[in-house]
């Protein structure tokens, strides 16, 4: 499955992630565990490409990002557990869509691994401004907060958040990719 992502994100500091809960307060938060894969040689990061497998607590995707002129194309491919488990264990991609994505881009398949995860704890909803999660991540002994929004207009998309942000008194703090920030502490 194809999809094109079209995020904004903050960093937030503890205070204002506890500061919103109370907008999710009738939602149950989602447990998800993202494992990054790439090559010893980093040839994933070196394409411009992310890999991930996220965990869910009865599902599991494989998902690779494609930047775009604006966004990230995701091509998302779900998977058995039987495949999870090779993935994790033996480091080696089930055949599909992603597989062959990355064979075409010549990276070397049998080279891949996994080079740990981060864990969030997140909490989403539809809003008029578009899909809204609050993230709590854990990954390397590190915790921190995140507000992102998913739009399908990026500069209706930029007014609205900034709008957002200033009606809960929140500065703007510049946010890296998850994996970007997880990358910096491998």
């Amino acid at each position: 499955m194809k999809h094109l992502e079209i995020e904004l994100k903050s960093m937030l500091t503890q205070q204002e992630h506890a500061q919103l809960l109370p907008l999710f307060k009738n939602l149950d938060p989602v447990t998800q565990t993202n494992y990054y894969i790439d090559s010893p040689s980093r040839s994933i990061r070196q394409a411009h490409l992310t890999l991930r497998l996220r965990t869910f607590e009865n599902a599991a995707e494989l998902t690779l990002k494609i930047p775009q002129k604006i966004g990230l194309l995701e091509h998302n491919q779900a998977l058995t557990l039987k495949e999870t488990e090779t993935i994790l264990q033996n480091n080696s991609l089930p055949p599909g869509r992603v597989r062959q994505l990355l064979q075409e881009k010549q990276i070397p398949i049998e080279e891949l691994t996994v080079l740990g995860s981060l864990k969030t704890i997140r909490y989403e909803k539809k809003t008029a401004i578009g899909l809204l999660a609050l993230d709590q991540s854990h990954y390397f002994g590190k915790t921190d907060y995140e507000l992102e929004v998913e739009v399908e207009n990026l500069e209706q998309g930029k007014e609205n958040f900034q709008q957002f942000l200033r009606q809960h008194k929140i500065h703007y703090k510049p946010a890296k990719s998850k994996i970007a920030r997880f990358a910096e502490n491998l």
